[in-house]
């Protein structure tokens, strides 16, 4: 229990110097994150209809 206790106040000292982004910049890294995501989600999602599409064509034939 000795040990679990020392761990905790360790990680407690560690959290106090880290330093943590201010909200406006914390705010741009999630738009930046968010339109990231959203762009990747398109991009993929046009990929595959393209090549289900290609498939389709092909099985056609």
């Amino acid at each position: 229990m000795g040990k679990m206790i020392g761990f905790l106040k360790n990680v407690v000292s560690e959290m106090r110097k880290v330093s943590w982004p201010k909200r406006k910049l914390l705010t741009r890294y999630t738009i930046v994150v968010i339109s990231t995501v959203v762009f990747m989600a398109i991009y993929f999602g046009l990929i595959d209809l393209g090549i289900s599409r290609v498939m389709e064509w092909y099985l056609a034939l």
